[in-house]
């Protein structure tokens, strides 16, 4: 039985929040609540983790503050033009090393996976409260890392920008096209039994 919504169909019945999550890129810029923002970030925190370690760690800025404008500044040209419309933007960042038991630091081989687990948290509980989240990869990352103070025991993972879902109108004519929720292969291409079949 698959389940239907937002103009998207899953194979298998699950949640619809999964399909009503979505990436757009025309934000309002309408002004984000400091304690809203903790809240979608505080369902990140509940993410699991291996060992606990919890390597996550979150950057964050509200629109109209220097911070964000700096924040905007990191991205590179091709999101500037829309992020600088969104009302939160934040760099998700991990740790990677973990301390154990006995006191030694030692790598994290997960740091990244569980980060992007408490990512994933993060954008659910986003989309939950009415809001819309938009990872990014594309960061000015040399100067990200210098600028944000991530030294060498972190790893800059992406970049979010939050906001309530605005005009397409707004943005150039090539992303206003693509401002709608894509579709996903088919389950059947990515589960295997067994074994991988590339």
């Amino acid at each position: 039985m698959s389940t239907t919504a937002n103009g998207r169909t899953a194979d298998y019945s699950i949640d619809t929040i999964f399909l009503e999550r979505w990436s757009p890129r025309a934000f309002t810029g309408e002004t984000i609540a400091r304690e809203e923002l903790f809240s979608m970030l505080e369902a990140a925190r509940w993410a699991p983790s291996s060992s606990n370690a919890q390597p996550w760690r979150f950057l964050y800025a509200l629109h109209g503050t220097p911070a964000f404008e700096h924040f905007v500044s990191l991205l590179v040209p091709g999101n500037q033009v829309w992020a600088k419309n969104a009302s939160a933007l934040l760099f998700f960042v991990s740790k990677k090393t973990s301390t154990s038991p006995s006191g030694k630091v030692v790598p994290l081989g997960t740091h990244s996976f569980d980060t992007g687990t408490a990512s994933g948290f993060f954008a659910l509980e986003v989309r939950k409260r009415g809001w819309y989240a938009h990872g990014m990869a594309g960061i000015e990352r040399d100067r990200a890392v210098q600028e944000l103070n991530i030294t060498d025991d972190y790893h800059l993972e992406c970049a979010y920008a939050v906001g309530r879902h605005g005009d397409p109108a707004t943005l150039p004519p090539e992303l206003a096209e693509r401002e709608k929720p894509n579709t996903r292969r088919p389950l059947a291409e990515s589960v295997f039994e067994g074994k991988l079949q590339p």
